[in-house]
């Protein structure tokens, strides 16, 4: 059995997050799709919404899974008993960013490789900070997130202005 985890901060999930995930799921006998904990990045959702959310829009995916993890990737793979990570790749800077990544990965775990899937042209230029960005502005985003996923972010943001308006 091929396994695989797909790591992100999913913050919130995207339509382009959701179609590697699919595709993803296609290559592999098992896909993980794992949130990392960065304590480096304050994330809008929480670790367990974040999660929610995913499930919720991967329900029809059998052989797809969702996790979380805290520290480094490579460590969170050695105890999952798994070798290959999946990533999604929009433009040429993502490339580079992730290849270091990758190489980084296989020096701190020689037994881990990384497959990159290019995105679907229609979410090249998707990222969910500027999702959230649009939506924190009153922007529409309905065909850039699924229903439930537009519909917490409008609420985030409408309790967040509630919060700064008190």
């Amino acid at each position: 059995m091929i396994k695989a985890v797909y790591p992100g901060t999913f913050d919130p999930v995207t339509n382009g997050h959701l179609d590697v995930i699919r595709r993803g799921s296609v290559i592999f006998d098992k896909l993980i799709v794992s949130v990392g904990c960065n304590p480096l990045k304050e994330s809008l959702f929480s670790v367990e919404e974040r999660m929610e959310m995913i499930r919720y829009n991967v329900k029809d995916l059998k052989n797809v899974a969702v996790d979380c993890f805290g520290g480094m990737l490579v460590d969170y793979l050695t105890k999952m008993e798994i070798r290959i990570i999946l990533r999604g790749i929009r433009t040429v800077s993502d490339f580079e960013y992730e290849f270091q990544r990758a190489l980084t990965n296989r020096v701190l775990n020689k037994n881990v490789e990384t497959v990159f899937v290019m995105t679907s042209e229609q979410y090249s230029f998707l990222n969910s900070t500027l999702i959230k960005e649009a939506t924190s502005l009153g922007g529409n985003v309905s065909q850039f997130v699924p229903p439930d996923v537009e519909r917490r972010l409008m609420q985030k943001f409408k309790h967040l202005q509630k919060k700064e308006s008190e």
